[in-house]
């Protein structure tokens, strides 16, 4: 099979939507450009000023039917637009706070009452990334497709919130990749780590319902519950759907 980049994906808003883009430029020791731009901090969250973890904020693991939740972006004006099965749309600017009541009262029916609610939107100036590295996620079709198989249930890609989608690598292959680097149409990134994986892929990310096994397929099949890998780029360049991959 050749080697293609199948999908870029961005999510503004951490576990709040998704969208995915035909082409992007790539700088050298960013994140993906408005990827997790912006987090929503419920109020346990204690945060420090710039890139905070994850337990901070709300999230598919914690709260699924967040999981559902598609999103766009208009970069021009700094404005989210989300969309929920059960919630219907709602678009905003995360950066006014005239704006925030309207969308926790958008958002709060989708998080459990039993668990820390939201109460505020975070950004960092950088990537709110599930990893301190300001990091993108590399994700392999083949290894999807095998999971899939070895589950016998169709894997939707949205479970995994990824950033690049590759087509062409064998199955699992992408694990090995840490300390290599990687040549995505005209960037190039560096393998950095495996991503260890949450209870939010368990989600079904049409309907924000747990339906799938995903943790304990993984253990069991393959002794850890990694999918995927951050990787850091260190060649500035242009990405697009299509594009051919290497590891250079």
């Amino acid at each position: 099979m050749t080697k293609r980049l199948a999908q870029i994906c961005r999510h503004p808003i951490k576990g709040h939507g998704r969208e995915t883009l035909a082409s992007v430029r790539l700088l050298a020791g960013e994140c993906l450009a408005w990827d997790r731009h912006w987090a929503v901090a419920h109020e346990a969250a204690k945060l420090v000023p710039g890139w905070n973890r994850c337990v901070n904020f709300a999230r598919g693991a914690k709260a699924p039917a967040l999981m559902a939740i598609t999103s766009s972006l208009d970069e021009a004006t700094a404005t989210v637009t989300l969309n929920h099965p059960e919630r219907g749309e709602i678009s905003f600017r995360p950066d006014d706070p005239a704006d925030l009541p309207r969308f926790l009262d958008w958002v709060t029916p989708l998080n459990p009452p039993d668990r820390a609610q939201p109460v505020a939107i975070a950004t960092a100036g950088r990537g709110m990334t599930d990893t301190a590295l300001p990091a993108l996620s590399i994700l392999s079709t083949a290894s999807l497709a095998n999971l899939s198989a070895r589950m016998g249930i169709e894997l939707s890609r949205d479970r995994w919130r990824g950033n690049l989608w590759l087509d062409g690598a064998d199955p699992w292959a992408e694990l090995a990749w840490v300390g290599q680097n990687i040549r995505i149409g005209g960037a190039v990134l560096r393998v950095e780590e495996r991503i260890e994986r949450c209870s939010a892929t368990t989600v079904d990310p049409e309907t924000g319902r747990p339906n799938a096994p995903t943790l304990q397929a993984l253990n069991q099949h393959f002794g850890h519950q990694d999918f995927g890998v951050y990787a850091v780029v260190v060649e500035s360049g242009p990405i697009a759907v299509g594009d051919e991959w290497r590891l250079a």
